[in-house]
């Protein structure tokens, strides 16, 4: 009788324990105390710049530099850090799946004559789009965009076409930047999607709009010529009378 009794105490002791242990370790998931990582407390993934719908938004005790963010997780940069996309320009690309799907998406590239950049602030982004292009694409292209780059010069590659014989527009060329084309890789990794626009307004601006303009530039003399006769004809016309 003694030794049931010790092994229904022993029973009640280990059950007693598990209870509590279980208790102590779960916690009340229905209104849980003051959680510092509410992200990691509620894994369901969501936007970290929506509001929260998660269960703990329900509650008074939510830390209150969510609450002060209408429950945006989100919170500011840290001061002097470097901000990811300062442009505000949301890249919505997906990678082509297959040839026709690149084709297609380059040939509409081709449409699109400018960038989404503030025009306002276009002598800076073609400064820093030529730092970008001198940096990152003058060893195959070269500084004059005329695909005669260092590599290319050493033997090591060629190829490389001289953009004022391209049929480019700013679109086509971030297009390139993007996904690559032929032996040319993507830059998307090197550069993110505002500086890519950059670097398409610098060579589309230095490199082919000018040989746009050319004609017209031409007709200058011509002009000229006429206005600086005018005083010889009027001069010869006098000499006659």
């Amino acid at each position: 009788m003694l030794k049931m009794k010790n092994s229904i105490l022993k029973l009640t002791a280990i059950f007693g324990l598990t209870t509590v242990l279980l208790n102590s370790c779960g916690g009340p998931k229905d209104n849980p105390p003051l959680v510092y990582f509410p992200d990691m407390y509620f894994p369901v993934a969501y936007d970290p710049l929506m509001k929260a719908k998660d269960a703990y938004s329900d509650h008074e005790n939510e830390i209150p530099a969510f609450v002060a963010r209408n429950g945006a997780t989100g919170l500011s940069p840290v001061e002097g850090t470097v901000p990811q996309n300062k442009d505000g320009i949301v890249s919505e690309e997906t990678l082509p799946k297959n040839v026709d799907e690149y084709n297609a998406g380059y040939d509409a590239s081709k449409l699109v004559t400018a960038s989404p950049l503030k025009p306002e602030n276009l002598e800076k982004d073609l400064a820093r789009g030529k730092v970008l292009f001198d940096h990152t694409c003058s060893a195959c292209h070269g500084t004059g965009g005329d695909g005669q780059g260092p590599i290319v010069k050493s033997g090591a590659y060629s190829g490389v076409p001289n953009y004022a014989d391209r049929d480019i527009t700013i679109g086509s060329i971030h297009y390139v930047l993007t996904n690559g084309r032929n032996a040319m890789g993507s830059y998307a990794g090197q550069l993110n999607v505002g500086d890519r626009w950059r670097v398409a307004l610098y060579v589309y601006n230095t490199f082919k709009a000018p040989t746009a303009t050319a004609a017209p530039a031409a007709a200058t003399p011509a002009t000229t010529e006429k206005t600086t006769t005018a005083p010889a004809a009027a001069e010869a016309k006098t000499n006659a009378k």
